[in-house]
C-alpha cells in the first residue's frame, strides 16, 4: 500500500520470477505497460459506458476465466475512481500509482476472487493516501465493499507514533476476524510491493521483508492462500539471506535437466492410470526456491526428483484413493511418506493425498493426489471460498462432503508439518469483537441467510481473543509474532463430563494452557489436572489426542503463581496470567523486610525461591541474583555466587559441585548472603516403596508441617520404587528440617533430600 514500492530488475528478482513462471506457467504483466494504459485512458478522455478501460482489461480477463458471469460494470466504476483519485502520484519507479491497485487486483482475480473483492482491491488504498472518504466508497459501492477498503487502511501515524503498526495489524486481524476478505487483499498487496521492493534502502528493505517473514507468510499459510505464501518466501529468502538464496539459484540454474527424471516417472504414472481406466490429469510441479533451499538442507546432494514434485489431478474423491491404491500396486511405496489430508484435513483447509514411490530405474518421486476442486482451494485458500456473507452450497465448500476439497497447495505443507488440525467448527459464523461488526452486523446462522462463513478458523478465534486483553501495543505486536511462529498444531480432549468437546491449541502447549483456553480468568484457580486419566502437574506438556480434566478451586481467592508463567506458551495465558500477577503483587514478589545493615548494592527477590539475596558488586553493573537449580539454596544455606552468562549471578550451596567446578575454570566468586526474609521455597525428592495411599500420606505430613505445594510429579514406579519430587513453600525454611523428618517417617518412606539436578541419591544426601 505504500508508495515508496518501486519496480527492481535485481538478478534475485528476476530468478524468483523464472520461479514463479515455471510454477504457473503464465508471464508476469508488464506494470509499465499498464501505466501507459492509464495514462492515455486519463488524456484520451473516459471510455465509453460500454467499454472497459484498456488498463483492466487484464483483470477483466482473469476474472471472467473463473466467473464468466460476473457484472464489470462495478469494476469499470472503481477503476474509474482510483484512477482519477490517484492521478498525478507516482511510485519511486516513476510508473503512475493506480499500477498498484491494479496489479493487486489482478493477482486476486489470477485466483478466482469474486467481484465485490476486486472492487475493493482497486479502492483499497483511496481512503488512505487520497481525499476520496470512506463514507463516499459505502455510497458508490455499498457497506460491503467500504468494510473491505476500511478493514485493510493504515492507522495514522500522526495519531499512534511508532505503534501504528502493531495498531494497523491489530485493526486488520479484527476486520479478519469478520470477513477474511480483508487478509486476502493485504496479502496481494504486500506480494505487489515485495515484488517492487529493489530502489528502497537496503535497511527498509530488511524491516519490510522481516514484517513479511513473521506476520504476513504464516497468516498466508494459515489462511491456505499458498499460491502468495510461496512467492513471498522467495522474496524474503532474496532478501534477507541472500547468499543462500544465490546458492540455491545457482544450485537450480546448473540442473536445467533436473525435471527429466520427474518426466519420466509422470509417464509411467500416467500410463498406469490409463490402463486402470482412471482418468486423471499428471503434472509435474517445480519446488520454489525456499522449498529446493529446504530439501539440500535436509538431504544433501539432490537428485533430478528432488526438484519438483508429481501433481496427480482426479474428477471425484474416491478417485484419489483409486490412484493411490494403482500407484502403490505397480510402484514401490515409500510407507513412511504416506499421509491422509482427506480423512483428516490440516488447520488451514488442506486436504490431499501424499505419498512417495520408487520407480524401477530407483528414481524416488513424492506424489501429490487431489481433485480439481481441491486443487481451486489449495492455489488460493479462503480466497476461492468467495463471499463469507452468501449462503453457499454445501457440496461447493471445502469439507462439504465426506472427503471434499479443502486448502490444497500445501506442496510446500511437507517441509512445514503443521498439525493435522480441522477448523473450529464450533464457531462457523462467529464475529470479532463487538465493535468490528462487519458490513452485514454479527454474525447470523445459516438459517438466517445473513453469514456462512467457514472460513473463521480456530487459531483467528484465540487470536482475536487474547488480542483484547493485550494492554499495550508492544505486548500485542510480541505476542502476534510469537503466536505465528507456532507452525503445529494440537486437538486435546476435555473430559470434564457436563462440556465434552476439544481444545485447540500450539504444539508444546501445557495444561496451564489448557487452562487457560477453556476457562479463561477462572483458570486462575486451576489446582492441577488430570491427563489420560492420570493426576498431572499443570506443567505437564500435552500431546495431540490427549485427553484432559482440569481441577479449579471453589474458592474465589486462588491465584496462579510467577512459575506459570514458566509453563504458558499461549499468549492468552501468559497475558492473563502476567495481568493477574501485576494487580496481585503481594502473590507475585514477597516483601522483603528492611534491614540496618550495611548498604545493599543489589537485592533480588527470586520468584523461585521467594527468598531474598543480596550481592556485593560495589562499582559493577547492576544484575539480578538468584538461587542456581541444581543445588536449589534455601535460607539459612551457606552459599557462594557466580557470574553466569547474561550478566546475572548465581547463588550455590556451598558444597554443590558447580562450585567446585566454577573454580576450576578460574571463575571469580561474587560474595552474596541471604536478606531477612524467613520465607522459602525448596525442591524435595522422597524415595519410597509403593503402597496404596502413600500420596495421600505424604502430602497430609506436608500440610501438618505448614508447607504449601506448588508442585507435584510422581516418576512411574521402578521395581517396586516410587519417586516423588515436590516443591514446596516455607512460611519459615527454619522448619525445613522438620518438614524432611516428617516426611522420613511416613510408612514406606525410605529417604528425603534436596533435589539436585542431575545429582545421585547419595549427592543428594550430602
Amino acid at each position: 500500500m505504500s508508495a515508496e514500492a518501486t519496480n527492481p530488475v535485481s538478478a534475485a528478482e528476476a530468478a524468483v520470477t523464472d520461479a514463479t513462471a515455471r510454477r504457473r506457467g503464465r508471464a508476469r504483466i508488464d506494470l509499465r505497460r499498464l501505466g501507459r494504459a492509464a495514462l492515455l485512458g486519463a488524456t484520451a478522455g473516459p471510455a465509453p459506458r460500454d467499454r472497459l478501460p484498456d488498463a483492466i482489461s487484464h483483470v477483466a480477463e482473469a476474472h471472467r476465466a473463473q466467473h464468466p458471469e460476473a457484472d464489470l460494470t462495478v469494476l469499470r466504476r472503481a477503476y474509474v475512481l482510483a484512477e482519477s483519485s490517484h492521478r498525478g502520484q507516482f511510485r519511486k519507479s516513476g510508473e503512475p500509482y493506480i499500477t498498484h491497485p491494479l496489479a493487486v487486483t489482478l493477482i486476486l482475480a489470477e485466483l478466482g476472487a469474486e467481484t465485490t473483492t476486486l472492487t475493493a482491491s482497486l479502492l483499497h488504498d483511496t481512503v488512505e493516501d487520497t481525499e476520496v472518504t470512506l463514507e463516499q466508497v459505502r455510497r458508490e459501492f455499498g457497506d460491503e465493499v467500504a468494510y473491505l477498503v476500511d478493514g485493510v487502511t493504515k492507522v495514522e501515524k500522526i495519531d499512534y507514533g511508532a505503534a501504528a503498526e502493531p495498531e494497523t495489524f491489530r485493526k486488520m486481524l479484527v476486520a479478519t476476524g469478520n470477513d477474511v476478505r480483508v487478509m486476502s487483499i493485504k496479502l496481494a498487496d504486500r506480494l505487489h510491493n515485495m515484488r517492487t521492493l529493489g530502489v528502497m534502502r537496503p535497511e527498509k528493505q530488511a524491516r519490510i521483508a522481516k514484517v513479511t517473514r513473521d506476520v504476513l507468510i504464516p497468516l498466508a499459510e494459515r489462511l491456505g492462500v499458498q499460491a502468495l505464501k510461496t512467492e513471498l518466501e522467495d522474496l524474503v529468502f532474496a532478501i534477507l539471506h541472500p547468499e543462500e538464496y544465490e546458492t540455491t539459484r545457482a544450485l537450480i540454474a546448473g540442473n536445467p535437466h533436473a525435471g527429466d527424471a520427474l518426466d519420466a516417472v509422470a509417464e509411467q504414472v500416467t500410463t498406469v492410470l490409463r490402463e486402470a481406466g482412471i482418468g486423471a490429469e499428471v503434472l509435474v510441479r517445480p519446488r520454489h526456491f525456499v522449498s529446493v533451499h529446504r530439501v539440500r538442507l535436509k538431504r544433501g546432494e539432490l537428485r533430478g526428483c528432488d526438484f519438483g514434485r508429481l501433481l496427480v489431478l482426479v474428477a471425484e474423491d474416491a478417485d484419489c484413493y483409486a490412484v493411490l491404491g494403482e500407484l502403490h500396486t505397480c510402484f514401490t511405496p515409500v510407507i513412511s511418506e504416506f499421509k491422509d489430508f482427506i480423512a483428516a484435513p490440516k488447520f488451514n483447509l488442506y486436504q490431499s493425498l501424499h505419498t512417495a514411490i520408487a520407480a524401477p530405474d530407483g528414481a524416488v518421486a513424492e506424489v501429490l493426489i487431489r481433485t480439481h476442486r481441491m486443487h481451486k482451494v489449495a492455489e488460493a485458500g479462503v480466497v476461492a471460498l468467495g463471499n463469507p456473507h452468501v449462503v453457499q452450497d454445501p457440496a461447493d465448500r471445502p469439507g462439504g462432503t465426506a472427503a471434499s476439497g479443502g486448502t490444497d497447495r500445501q506442496d510446500r505443507a511437507r517441509e512445514a508439518d503443521d498439525g493435522a488440525l480441522p477448523w473450529d467448527a464450533d464457531r462457523p459464523g462467529t464475529t470479532g469483537p463487538d465493535d468490528a461488526a462487519g458490513p452485514a452486523g454479527p454474525a447470523a446462522s445459516a438459517e438466517d441467510g445473513e453469514r456462512v462463513d467457514p472460513t473463521r478458523p480456530g487459531w483467528l478465534s484465540r487470536l482475536l481473543d487474547w488480542q483484547q486483553a493485550a494492554p499495550d501495543p508492544d505486548t500485542f505486536w510480541t505476542s502476534l509474532r510469537a503466536d505465528l511462529a507456532e507452525d503445529d498444531e494440537i486437538t486435546v480432549f476435555r473430559a470434564d463430563g457436563s462440556a465434552p468437546g476439544t481444545i485447540s491449541l500450539p504444539a508444546g502447549a501445557s495444561c496451564v494452557d489448557a487452562a487457560y483456553a477453556q476457562h479463561g480468568e477462572a483458570a486462575h484457580g486451576c489446582l492441577g489436572a488430570r491427563v489420560n486419566g492420570r493426576l498431572a502437574p499443570l506443567s505437564t506438556v500435552l500431546a495431540d489426542g490427549d485427553t484432559v480434566q482440569l481441577l479449579l478451586a471453589q474458592d474465589a481467592v486462588s491465584g496462579p503463581s510467577p512459575e506459570w508463567l514458566d509453563h504458558a506458551r499461549t499468549p492468552a495465558a501468559r497475558i492473563a496470567i502476567a495481568r493477574w500477577l501485576r494487580d496481585h503483587p503481594e502473590n507475585a514478589v514477597p516483601p522483603a523486610a528492611t534491614t540496618g545493615r550495611r548498604p545493599q548494592v543489589h537485592v533480588a527477590a527470586d520468584h523461585r525461591s521467594g527468598a531474598e539475596l543480596h550481592a556485593d558488586l560495589e562499582g559493577e553493573p547492576r544484575a539480578s541474583v538468584r538461587p542456581a537449580g541444581c543445588c536449589t539454596p534455601v535460607p539459612p544455606d551457606k552459599i557462594t555466587g557466580f557470574r553466569v552468562r547474561g550478566g546475572s549471578v548465581t547463588a550455590h550451596r556451598s558444597g554443590c559441585a558447580a562450585v567446585d567446578t566454577m573454580r576450576r575454570l578460574g571463575r571469580e566468586p561474587v560474595a552474596v548472603r541471604w536478606g531477612d526474609t524467613a520465607q522459602g521455597r525448596v525442591t524435595l525428592v522422597a524415595e519410597s516403596f509403593g503402597r496404596p495411599g502413600l500420596l495421600a500420606d505424604l502430602t497430609e505430613a506436608i500440610a501438618v508441617a505448614g508447607a504449601a505445594v506448588v508442585s507435584a510429579t510422581v516418576e512411574p514406579p521402578s521395581e517396586q520404587r516410587v519417586r516423588h519430587t515436590y516443591t514446596l513453600h516455607l512460611p519459615d525454611v527454619a522448619r525445613l528440617p522438620a518438614l524432611m523428618r516428617a516426611m522420613r517417617d511416613v510408612p514406606g518412606v525410605y529417604d528425603v533430600s534436596r533435589a539436585r539436578r542431575g545429582a545421585s541419591p547419595q549427592q543428594r544426601r550430602a
